[in-house]
């Protein structure tokens, strides 16, 4: 998604801008999913045409158009996911919903996103940068559930 913001605000206002500026970017005023208020950021980078530094304000909308194909992209991997699950855990899912993990999670909107588009309860994990380490670790912490996880109920 860092890469669409660069990109977007190079075509959209001939302006250059770093992959940290776009991380910022997409923290400050980003979202997949429409929010209640408009959020805007201002942002400096190169002019294209100048050569010389500009600052420009963005608005979470525009940034959600910005990021809206690789948002697109990750919708359709989580619905083929999904549409391959076993049927037990497909109504797992109905029931208890999908925890969204990882840094990814934290941009604004993807539990509202998912859940409109898929139909699943969505919510994000306290924490969603930390989530797969403290899963690893409480792997770690008892081998026998990682056993079972990973080889099935015939590794007991």
């Amino acid at each position: 998604a860092d890469e669409a913001v660069v990109r977007g605000v190079k075509e959209e206002h001939d302006l250059l801008l770093g992959e940290r500026s776009a991380e910022d970017i997409k923290v400050r005023a980003g979202s997949v999913w429409p929010l209640a208020e408009e959020l805007t950021v201002r942002v400096r980078g190169r002019d294209l045409s100048t050569g010389l530094p500009r600052t420009v304000e963005l608005g979470s909308e525009e940034v959600r158009r910005m990021v809206e194909p690789v948002t697109a992209q990750v919708v359709e991997v989580v619905r083929l996911v999904l549409d391959v699950c076993p049927p037990e855990l497909a109504g797992d899912l109905l029931d208890t919903g999908v925890v969204l993990t990882g840094g990814g999670a934290l941009l604004r909107g993807w539990a509202e996103r998912l859940r409109h588009e898929l139909g699943v309860p969505v919510r994000v994990a306290d924490e969603p940068q930390h989530a797969v380490v403290r899963g690893a670790g409480a792997c770690v912490d008892d081998l026998r559930v990682l056993r079972r996880t990973v080889l099935g109920s015939s590794a007991r």
